[in-house]
């Protein structure tokens, strides 16, 4: 499966919240997010991501193992994406660097979910702030097959545009590359 997904910095964070609240219930969640990558760069040059995500919320922890190959839209940045759930997260980690990765970057998401329907699909919203970055994101996006991209990714900017988020608030900047800028300063 494909994550369609858009991804847009939020210049009024309060009323964009108010009105996913008003949408659907939210789930306050603190991400835990560690990138691993070969000791070459490899997966980073081809534009795949392995990563170890923890997430703490008000049922507990949960760790998942994510891998995510490379773009299959330029414009949206939208990638194959594979996830389990695994019950140890200490084993995972220790999973990963026994398989020869060694890991690249870690840092803390603070997010505010809210699953609802939109244009006949199921869509994750999701607020975030990152406290090494400046500003609120918003992030939505959708699983699709690879030939409903474009149309799930004008789906996806339908619901921004009810959230007034337009095209020029949308960006493909990475938190992994802005954590890494803010850390070299």
């Amino acid at each position: 499966m494909i994550e369609a997904e858009l991804k847009a910095r939020v210049h009024t964070p309060e009323a964009v919240t108010q009105a996913l609240d008003d949408r659907a219930d939210a789930r306050v969640e603190v991400y835990k997010d560690s990138y691993y990558d070969q000791p070459d760069g490899e997966l980073s040059r081809a534009g795949k991501e392995l990563r170890v995500r923890t997430v703490h919320g008000a049922h507990g922890a949960h760790t998942f193992l994510t891998f995510k190959g490379a773009s299959v839209d330029e414009t949206s940045g939208s990638k194959p994406e594979y996830e389990t759930r695994v019950e140890d997260a200490a084993a995972a980690h220790a999973i990963v660097r026994g398989l020869g990765h060694v890991l690249v970057i870690a840092f803390e998401k603070r997010c505010r979910n809210y699953a609802f329907e939109a244009c006949g699909r199921h869509m994750l919203a999701t607020l975030v702030r990152v406290p090494e970055v400046d500003g609120t994101f918003l992030e939505i996006e959708t699983l699709v097959e690879e030939h409903d991209v474009s149309a799930a990714l004008d789906d996806i900017r339908s619901v921004l545009g009810d959230l007034d988020i337009g095209p020029e608030d949308l960006t493909r900047d990475t938190y992994t590359d802005a954590v890494s800028a803010q850390r070299a300063t």
